[in-house]
């Protein structure tokens, strides 16, 4: 019998809105995950967790101080902007703080001897493109990258962290380039916001090959998304040993989103997530958090977590056994190149 998932959700990530509505990072975003995870999940098959607002040291994990001050002085002010995609409100900051403490409270839990092994944030605002010092992409906060930190600081020698959003995920990049503990893949859309991840950034100093870019062009679809698991995604897993798996999941490279050009379905996540499932078993006594990022469109997000649902449940999709074609072949092979002289795959 498979033990209950933790879940974080918490009422207030639905306050923050932007003022008049309209912005596609919107709480209606949640409404639809919520609705899709939880036809999947029922109430015998998870347990909540709560979401407690991160504290001042858990920020500055990943954030500078200058960068958390500037973000408090600016959510006094009510509704507004911090660039021209990220918008606050009156409820901003009450989320950005549960999101980020959130997430850490769930990798604490995984990490527990007597605690879960798989669960599920469904957090707002997403957090994966705000940098140490600068909030952007619709992110305040690093949740992803809070999470990973919480585990080292909770005994993990070794973190994973795979970002399938549709967009780069610049500000986890940013936060772990130096640090061998923490291995980051991305794939994402290249080119596209916000115009980091080409194949040679594989990460610097003692982290080198800690980071691996899947830059891949627009219009590639499942073929592609499997073949970069083969040739590189999995391999650099098995090659690294976590002791725990975070999925920065961002569920716009599906066909139906209007914000990127990826050709991906439902299925084609599940089967990703089948994958890293597989790989966390294997690897990290089953631990690993599937924390969510983008993702605009409602029906494909909705269908997207009751796929990523039902594979927690140990239903088994596999990837695509389809070729890629030409570009989407040479663009995975460029980033396994680019690993070859640090971590070959």
């Amino acid at each position: 019998m498979l033990e209950p998932i933790a879940i974080v959700d918490d009422a207030t990530f639905d306050a923050h809105h932007e003022r008049g509505g309209g912005h596609p990072e919107r709480p209606e975003r949640l409404t639809a995950a919520r609705a899709g995870l939880y036809a999947t999940l029922d109430a015998d098959h998870r347990v909540s967790l709560d979401a407690p607002p991160a504290r001042p040291e858990q920020l500055c994990w990943i954030h500078d101080s200058a960068h958390v001050e500037r973000i408090e002085r600016a959510l006094e002010q009510g509704y507004g902007h911090l660039d021209p995609d990220t918008f606050f409100s009156p409820g901003s900051r009450e989320a950005a703080l549960r999101a980020a403490g959130g997430a850490a409270a769930l990798v604490t839990e995984l990490c527990a001897d007597e605690g879960s092994r798989r669960g599920v944030a469904l957090l707002r605002p997403p957090g994966h493109h705000a940098e140490p010092n600068r909030a952007m992409g619709f992110c305040l906060y690093n949740n992803v990258a809070i999470a990973a930190m919480a585990a080292l600081q909770a005994g993990c020698q070794r973190v994973a962290i795979v970002d399938w959003d549709v967009h780069h995920g610049n500000g986890t990049q940013a936060a772990f380039e130096r640090d061998p503990r923490v291995l980051f893949v991305s794939l994402h859309q290249y080119p596209c916001y916000p115009g980091t991840g080409a194949p040679e950034e594989v990460g610097l100093g003692a982290a080198a090959g800690t980071t691996a870019n899947l830059a891949i062009p627009p219009g590639q679809g499942s073929e592609t998304y499997a073949y970069a698991f083969r040739r590189v995604v999995l391999p650099a897993l098995d090659r690294f040993e976590p002791e725990l798996i975070l999925v920065s999941a961002g569920f716009d490279a599906h066909a139906r989103d209007p914000l990127a050009q990826m050709q991906l379905d439902t299925e084609s996540y599940a089967a990703m997530a089948s994958a890293l499932l597989r790989s966390a078993d294997r690897l990290c006594q089953g631990r690993i958090a599937f924390i969510l990022e983008g993702g605009y469109d409602l029906q494909a997000l909705s269908d997207c977590w009751s796929s990523v649902g039902r594979s927690l449940l140990g239903e088994h999709t596999e990837l695509d056994e389809s070729p890629p074609d030409e570009s989407g072949q040479a663009a995975v092979d460029a980033t396994a190149a680019a690993l070859q002289a640090h971590a070959p795959l």
